[in-house]
């Protein structure tokens, strides 16, 4: 869940500059006319909104099928004010049926919120977010493995910086943190190191295209009790209390508000093979495409 500062009023000093080089243009090199004679410029938005919405073919999380391998309608809004952003984001789900054949859970919805302060090169994102899953069954697996009520529903905290390393290159690193993880799964702890870098643009049939390739790896760990580790294991990996996973892949920006997406996706989940590969919450190797449009 790629998530989401205006540009400050430029300062007196930079007004006063291009006054005098406005000045210094005439010919005979006086100026034409005094420093509040020039216009005002134009007032920038100090706080903005934006909406998203997008088609994929999965949806993945953290290296997890979330739409047993089927399509995914995604969309959301976003508040940024100065450092201060809000936003909601929801998609579809397939969690496969209960026992009376409904639905575990159809849809996840996330709330977050947060600052992205700047010191120096580096910009920080500090932030809450709250995954939640409208209508969702909570059914889980005991530490025995037998079918149990367990929260869906769950916070994590996180604290991220990137910077830019070299021309067009960002670096960035994110920790985080949830007291108790989903299906009641106690502290986990998320760690992800990303990369992007934007390359030249390009021109195809008269459209201009901004491409850019970037790679993510996290790796996530289950450290509470072991009665914890126990329910984790038996709801999240299915082997193990931690798991290693990562992506990579293209983006084609276009036509100033809509992108593609290619994206290959893989784990390393001490999980029994035909387990990871079928269908429901399957993490093996996976190729992602999506397209996106925010306004």
């Amino acid at each position: 869940m790629t998530v989401r500062i205006p540009a400050l009023a430029a300062p007196p000093v930079t007004a006063l500059a291009l006054a005098l080089l406005a000045g210094s243009a005439h010919a005979d090199g006086m100026a034409r006319g005094s420093i509040k004679d020039q216009p005002p410029p134009p007032p920038q938005e100090r706080c903005k909104l934006s909406a998203n919405i997008a088609l994929a073919t999965e949806y993945v999380f953290r290296g997890f099928s979330q739409t047993s391998e089927g399509a995914a309608v995604q969309g959301g809004f976003d508040a940024t004010c100065g450092m201060f952003y809000a936003g909601v984001w929801a998609s579809n789900l397939d969690w496969g049926a209960t026992d009376n054949h409904g639905t575990v859970a159809n849809i996840e919805m996330d709330w977050y919120a947060g600052i992205k302060p700047v010191t120096g090169r580096i910009t920080w994102d500090l932030g809450v977010i709250y995954y939640s899953y409208p209508n969702g069954a909570d059914v889980g697996l005991s530490a025995l493995g037998d079918p149990t009520k367990a929260e869906f529903n769950y916070v994590e905290l996180k604290v991220g910086a990137s910077a830019e390393v070299w021309k067009d290159g960002t670096l960035g690193a994110t920790v985080f943190f949830s007291p108790d993880y989903q299906y009641e799964t106690g502290n986990v702890w998320t760690v992800e190191g990303s990369f992007t870098q934007n390359l030249p643009k390009f021109s195809v049939l008269g459209r201009e295209w901004s491409p850019s390739v970037s790679a993510l790896i996290g790796y996530q760990a289950a450290t509470g009790s072991d009665n914890d580790k126990a329910r984790y294991i038996n709801n999240v990996t299915g082997d193990n209390d931690h798991y290693l996973y990562w992506n990579a892949g293209l983006t084609l920006g276009f036509l100033e508000k809509w992108s593609l997406d290619f994206r290959y996706w893989d784990t390393i989940v001490d999980r029994p093979s035909d387990h990871c590969k079928g269908s429901l919450f399957a993490c093996d190797e996976r190729f992602v495409a999506s397209l996106k449009f925010t306004y």
